[in-house]
């Protein structure tokens, strides 16, 4: 891709994901201030949840798909049928696993439990999110995936600001907003699922369509799940790995520490868009297939990615820790605490934008389990860290917990990314 389209197509992405980051503070904002720290800790904590197993519906399909079409080109319609199943039975077991965690899971109050069934409709609305997102990553339609990602963002953002307009309104009438606006991302996503379902795609960087493809011979759901498991044991790690904190919390320390510190992950969260827009959104298809038909590209960009990350990952943790006092300014006095936590989770910044650089060339050809493996350790270390951490410092604690965490996962990204440079880049 020559350079001025391809700066073109990253700043789209850019504006759209600061969009879609302002949107997302400012919606944890207003919903920190309207309903404080206990009751915003019971949404936060729940809607972790939420998020920590939302991942197994799909299953790394999308990742999966990005990698599959980057080295096969057309011939990876073959896998459409397989992957039709593969979505319906992944996404039921996401939701009886909701369902399971509700009834049966760690000791649940009634209001927790209900928050947990009127989210439930948010899974299949991150599913229908990701799933299309790789169609327009594919097709390289940067104005497309950009205004989609603005979708989920912005309806919870004016189901927050409805919120704060109207005094009466419940968290849990909040809860079943948010699942208002994943219900509507399903039925925008439908005209995009019906496309993938007759092979209608507009695929980018592999010439005209090739009619062969629609002729092999399709996989069958059994091989599917042994090529994307890898992608989707990432995808269900990385929650656990980044989430487990505020989940933890509200279990060991109460519902006020969850939210303490569910503010301060929705701070580091809208932080850390800005090397998943370049890697996941921009640049991972084209890693796949740099990584087998140009791979002085795939050395130049990976390089020149891990020096430009580290350095904005030093300036973006020093802001950052600097501007953490005006966290009681931004969601009220109730929010003190959370201006040591950010200083501290300030070392995690050029820890994950080095980690997302470093960690890039794992997801390509045949490094995907070693990525997996690595990640496995680290949330495993996230999980055990917050469990010897939090009863005795609370919020402190799983913030300590976060950024020994993300060292871990550096170091093990690092250890693996030179493994793959003595074999295939130098």
């Amino acid at each position: 891709m020559p350079l001025r389209p391809a700066l073109n197509a990253l700043s789209l992405l850019w504006l759209a994901t600061a969009a879609g980051a302002v949107a997302v503070f400012a919606a944890q904002t207003l919903l920190a201030r309207r309903f404080g720290p206990a009751e915003y800790g019971l949404f936060a904590s729940s809607l972790a949840t939420i998020t920590l197993i939302a991942p197994l519906a799909g299953f790394g399909l999308s990742q999966f798909r990005l990698k599959v079409f980057g080295t096969e080109g057309w011939q990876a319609q073959r896998w459409r049928r397989a992957s039709e199943r593969f979505i319906v039975a992944s996404t039921t077991l996401a939701l009886i696993g909701v369902a399971a965690w509700a009834e049966w899971g760690p000791p649940v109050d009634a209001r927790t439990r209900q928050l947990l069934w009127l989210l439930l409709p948010v899974i299949i609305g991150l599913l229908a999110v990701e799933q299309i997102g790789s169609k327009l990553r594919l097709e390289e339609r940067h104005g497309a995936l950009a205004a989609w990602q603005l979708w989920m963002p912005l309806g919870r953002l004016l189901v927050a600001a409805y919120a704060l307009a109207w005094s009466g309104m419940r968290i849990e009438m909040v809860a079943l907003g948010y699942s208002a606006v994943a219900v509507l991302a399903v039925f925008a996503a439908m005209p995009q699922w019906r496309s993938m379902a007759r092979g209608d795609w507009a695929l980018r960087g592999h010439g005209a369509q090739d009619i062969s493809a629609l002729q092999a011979l399709p996989p069958g759901v059994r091989q599917l799940c042994v090529q994307a498991w890898p992608y989707g044991m990432a995808a269900v790690l990385y929650p656990v790995f980044f989430q487990i904190g505020t989940v933890l919390l509200k279990y060991l320390a109460g519902d006020a520490a969850a939210g303490h510190f569910g503010i301060a992950l929705a701070v580091m969260t809208a932080i850390y868009l800005f090397p998943a827009t370049v890697y996941q959104k921009f640049l991972l298809s084209k890693l796949h297939r740099w990584a087998v038909h140009d791979r002085p590209r795939f050395r130049q960009v990976y390089r020149w990615g891990t020096v430009a990350m580290l350095a904005s990952g030093i300036v973006g943790g020093i802001v950052l820790a600097f501007a953490a006092p005006l966290a009681t300014q931004v969601f009220g006095a109730g929010y003190r605490t959370v201006v040591p936590l950010l200083q501290v989770l300030a070392l995690c910044v050029p820890l994950r934008f080095l980690s997302t650089a470093v960690g890039s060339v794992l997801l390509t050809e045949g490094h995907m389990r070693y990525r997996v493996y690595a990640m496995a350790l680290a949330a495993l270390a996230a999980v055990l860290l917050n469990l010897a951490l939090i009863p005795a410092f609370a919020e402190m604690g799983a913030a300590i917990a976060t950024v020994i965490a993300e060292a871990l996962l550096l170091g093990l990204m690092y250890r693996g990314a030179r493994r793959v440079d003595a074999l295939e880049l130098d």
